[in-house]
Parts: structure tokens; C-alpha cells; sequence
């Protein structure tokens, strides 16, 4: 079984929106999670879709997925007080759905609506091979290590060997389970990612690539990215441009 787990759990302070948390901002008259969520519920080998999101937005959201038919969708859970908490919850949802079944998640942020049915494919077929996936991107400019508290550097690692951590990120639901309980049993609810959670329980990460549109709309200048990469979309099918 495969399941999407999709933190749809912020609240969109760097955003600046002031009526409602960033993934129920529209573009093209249709909500950003909305456009993620399209993705999932196409493609053939994702069986179910559970989501975490902000409490208060839990019955707007419901009203979203009825809206566009968005049938995959098994459970609607709340968020927790952290990103990692949140993705926890999602997880426990994915167990339920589960069912004591085999399973594949692909944890995906509701934001990050610039993703194609080949990386979906892709993240599968990595955790079945290799036992996890984590969606990367080349790195187009040139990174810095700095020294803490200084503005200072420390080392400037190679481009080419440096990628830019993006999702989804999959996993067998087994091990992406027992890493989050063994965190949370340390007292540990901040890690930034399920990457760098799953490295320090010492788990192989093997990585996919994904297209290099796929951005977390998270300011409202990704918001306008967005919007312009949708647009050329639209016109390249309309117009006949190559994508």
C-alpha cells in the first residue's frame, strides 16, 4: 500500500496572508493544497491520502476535498505544536489506514504544489529498492558554511556534490515510525525534516530528483513563482511551447 501523508499544518506567518494559513491561498481560483493534493489522487499507484492540518481550518478543509472530488483522502487529522509533531500525527493516521499492511508513505508539504506524477513514481519505486527516498534538487549557486555567531566562513563544499533537500520524502511506514517514536521518547520534537531525523537514526537515504520547479510556497514571492510557472504551463499546452 502507498499513502500520501501531506502536512498541511502552518499557519503562513512569512507568507503575511491575513485571512487564512497559506495552503487555502488561491492560484488560479483554485487553492494551493488543492493543486498538491491533484497530484495524488491522479496517480495510479497512491492508494490513500491522509492529511494533518491546523485545527481550526479542519472542517474548511473537508469542505475542499468534497468540493473537487478528492476521494483518496481517508483521514483529516489534526496538527501538532511542531512540524515534526504534526507529521507524527499524519503517520499514526497512515497506520489506521494501513491496517496492519505493508506500507509505503510519502510525507509531502501541502505547499509544495510544483510536483509531477514521474517523482511520485520515482519515490515508490526508491523505497521498494532501497528502503527510502528523499526528493532532492541541484544546487545552481554556490553554498556557504558559516561559523556560528560570526560572519565568518567556515568551508564552501562542492556544488556538485551538494543538493538542495525537497519532498516528498518516502519511507517504509515501519521504520519512519519507529525513528519518530524513538525521537519522541528522547524528548526531541524540532527536527526539521524526516531526512535529517531518519540520517541520525542511522538509516540509509537514498535520493531522487525532482524538477527543479518544485518549491515550498512559503513567501509570497514563491507565491508569484508559482503563479508565472502555471501560467507558462497553461500557455505551453494552449500555444503548443515546449514545457
Amino acid at each position: 500500500m502507498n499513502i500520501a501523508v501531506i502536512f498541511a499544518g502552518g499557519v503562513g506567518k512569512r507568507m503575511h496572508s491575513k485571512e487564512c494559513p497559506k495552503q487555502f491561498l488561491k492560484i488560479y481560483n483554485k487553492p494551493i493544497i488543492i493543486h498538491t493534493l491533484e497530484y495524488f489522487e491522479k496517480h495510479p499507484l497512491i492508494d490513500a491520502i491522509v492529511i494533518s492540518c491546523v485545527e481550526e481550518w479542519m472542517p474548511y478543509l473537508e469542505e475542499l476535498i468534497y468540493k473537487y472530488r478528492i476521494e483518496k483522502v481517508k483521514k483529516v487529522v489534526v496538527g501538532g505544536e511542531t512540524g515534526q509533531l504534526s507529521i507524527y500525527n499524519g503517520l499514526k493516521a497512515a497506520e489506521d489506514v494501513a491496517n496492519g499492511e505493508k506500507a509505503i508513505v510519502l510525507i509531502h508539504d501541502g505547499v509544495r504544489p510544483l510536483i509531477n506524477a514521474k517523482l511520485i513514481t520515482d519515490n515508490i519505486e526508491s523505497v521498494k529498492k532501497n528502503g527510502s527516498a528523499i526528493t532532492t534538487a541541484v544546487v545552481k549557486e554556490t553554498i556557504l558554511v558559516v561559523n556560528e555567531g560570526t560572519a565568518t566562513i567556515n568551508y564552501v563544499p562542492s556544488r556538485k556534490n551538494s543538493r538542495v533537500a525537497r519532498a516528498p520524502q518516502s519511507f517504509w511506514l515501519n521504520d519512519i515510525l519507529n525513528a519518530h517514536e524513538k525521537a519522541l521518547s528522547e524528548g526531541k520534537k524540532d527536527y526539521i525534516d524526516s531526512c535529517t531525523m531518519m540520517q541520525e537514526y542511522g538509516y540509509d537515504l537514498f535520493l531522487v530528483d525532482g524538477p527543479g520547479e518544485n518549491i515550498k510556497i512559503t513567501t509570497p514571492e514563491d507565491f508569484y513563482i508559482m503563479r508565472a510557472i502555471l501560467e507558462a504551463k497553461e500557455n505551453a499546452q494552449i500555444y503548443g511551447f515546449d514545457e
